[in-house]
């Protein structure tokens, strides 16, 4: 691989070959790549006004200079100090204080390593070396030599500096965090606006490293996403060595996410949410196109907060766009949009979407059931369902994952309610997640923010089979953040009327957590602002449906108070709540 195809764009460095990479230390070492990191290091060093500088000796630490150094660390990598002394004098200056020297190299290897680093294979057939086609080859091998090749070199430096062989080794992810083979593909895109699109390569293949910690510029969302009239795609045009497409499986549609390397960190971390979409996925027109990261101003036209979509009826898709810009740089954003035009779709074909978490629960006693959890952002679903994995020792046989954020519903021909889901992972707050839980999958898990309020992990939870399967539905729940338990108030409740259900659930009702800006006891319609608020008439048509096809076929339709909301009950809360649901099953 020609390591001189390095991009840098903010704390990432994302590298592009065609091909193999390095097979020695040596030729990595002779790469640009390696000189522009020496070189950024030494800027770095210069604004922190760090001792390290002294590496010089005094010497101003110009091009020339630094070009020796670069030459000086080339011949560390093959042979002793002394050696290097011998062969090149002016490397002298470096290698007079070896602690300093050494020192200096434990910070390169350091400062290497803060980037978020992406290695993007792009396959050509047309040479006979499809990428694509053998994946264990790229992947496995090419990201496991580029990580040994960086560790070699590290560690021949310093014994070569300091004369001591290395007795503790560290076997770090020293090359990439992410490998991705992306491919042009041929995909009935729309003409017109649509046809910059085309040529973006599409991810065929991933391999993460995890546990991936990454630390995006943002950790929460503002606002709500806005329908336009107008196709949010015009204004504005594609630099196609800029953007990536993820196609993505969401649920049973097809949503081609195209997202800008600028925020390449969260648009890999959709691999541990929704599932890749398959080869023969991509010969069928998308129901939905995003494009997160668009430059420049374009999007502004709609407003200072433009996180839009626009419904084209007539190519039947639909399109949602959000900037490129530092705020907008939240996992959230990527992940929700996509939902709401998952939403969307679905409601146009008379299903009725919800935002919840939905379980299949077969317990030891025999007893089993569907559940669905509805609620808003940090209600406690996801919460009440980690409980459920916690006491799953005590009660449970088995439990699978339908749905852990959104999905939808569809009313079958005797009149019973189907639940499906739509991703394969979730998007959970560490604070709210039970004690040891996340540590416990940390070896899959992509985190994100962990040094801040509403640090979060992505984790792979479910298949697709079990998302698209279609479960009978059994309990229907409101997830109650927000009251206290009592005798009046109990922790399961249970609905007497469609009406009086209907009221509960469209209130929306909830504590915000800290998950968005809003704070305090907030309201939001259906607590959906993800399509159903965008499309009140059509929503309210479906919920009569839904909710009177759920009492005429007896599913237990009421309300389970997590107290996820109120201080103190944040883990104790969905414990009990999952405790009290256990009990009602077993009694069912």
């Amino acid at each position: 691989m020609s390591l001189s195809q390095a991009i840098f764009t903010q704390d990432k460095c994302i590298i592009r070959t065609k091909g193999g990479i390095c097979q020695t230390t040596k030729e990595l070492l002779a790469s640009e790549l390696f000189a522009e990191i020496v070189t950024r290091f030494i800027e770095h060093l210069r604004k922190q006004d760090s001792v390290l500088m002294a590496v010089f000796n005094g010497e101003k630490a110009n091009k020339e200079m630094i070009d020796c150094l670069v030459n000086t660390l080339r011949m560390l990598g093959e042979v002793s100090a002394n050696q290097v002394v011998t062969m090149s004098p002016e490397a002298r200056i470096f290698i007079k204080n070896p602690d300093l020297l050494n020192d200096f190299v434990e910070g390169l290897y350091n400062y290497w390593r803060s980037f978020d680093r992406f290695l993007v294979c792009h396959s050509e057939a047309k040479k006979g070396e499809n990428l694509e086609a053998r994946p264990h080859r790229v992947f496995n091998e090419t990201m496991e030599q580029l990580s040994h090749m960086v560790r070699a070199a590290y560690r021949d430096i310093q014994e070569n500096i300091t004369g001591r062989h290395c007795r503790i080794y560290r076997q770090v992810r020293a090359g990439s965090q992410v490998g991705l083979i992306a491919v042009k593909k041929k995909w009935p895109c729309p003409s017109g606006q649509y046809a910059m699109l085309r040529s973006i390569p599409m991810i065929r293949q991933i391999l993460l490293n995890p546990p991936l910690i990454i630390n995006p510029p943002m950790n929460k969302r503002t606002g709500q996403f806005q329908r336009v009239e107008t196709n949010p795609l015009g204004g504005w045009s594609v630099d196609v060595e800029k953007w990536l497409c993820y196609p993505a499986r969401v649920g049973p549609l097809l949503i081609h996410i195209f997202f800008n390397q600028i925020f390449m960190e969260l648009g890999c971390s959709l691999a541990n949410l929704f599932e890749l979409a398959e080869d023969e996925d991509l010969e069928k027109k998308p129901d939905a196109i995003y494009t997160y990261g668009v430059p420049g101003e374009a999007l502004y036209r709609y407003g200072s907060l433009p996180t839009v979509f626009f419904d084209d009826t007539e190519n039947d898709i639909l399109v949602g766009a959000v900037p490129g810009k530092t705020e907008f740089g939240y996992f959230g954003y990527l992940k929700k949009m996509t939902l709401t035009l998952h939403n969307i779709v679905m409601m146009k074909r008379e299903k009725m979407p919800y935002h919840g978490a939905m379980v299949h629960i077969l317990l030891k006693n025999g007893s089993k059931a569907t559940v669905l959890l509805i609620g808003d952002t940090a209600a406690g679903k996801s919460e009440t369902l980690e409980a459920f994995r916690v006491l799953s020792n005590e009660y449970i046989r088995d439990m699978i994952i339908i749905a852990d954020d959104m999905g939808s519903l569809e009313i079958v021909s005797n009149g019973r309610l189907l639940g499906y889901g739509t991703e394969t992972g979730a998007f959970v707050r560490l604070d709210d997640l039970q004690p040891g839980y996340a540590f416990g999958q940390i070896d899959r898990a992509i985190i994100m923010s962990p040094q801040k309020i509403n640090a979060r992990a992505v984790l792979p939870i479910t298949t697709l089979a079990n998302v698209l399967r279609g479960y009978p539905i059994d309990f229907l729940l409101y997830a109650n953040n927000y009251e206290e338990v009592d005798e009046d108030h109990p922790i399961v409740e249970r609905f007497r009327s469609s009406d009086d259900a209907i009221l509960i659930f469209r209130e929306g009702k909830a504590m915000a957590k800290g998950t968005t800006t809003s704070t305090g006891i907030v309201h939001t319609y259906f607590a959906n602002i993800f399509g159903p608020s965008q499309y009140r008439d059509l929503h309210d048509h479906l919920v009569s449906k839904y909710f009177q096809a759920a009492f005429d076929s007896g599913i237990f339709i009421g309300q389970i108070r997590t107290r996820l909301g109120i201080s103190g009950w944040e883990i104790k809360g969905p414990e009990e709540a999952a405790k009290a649901l256990f009990n009602l099953i077993s009694s069912q």
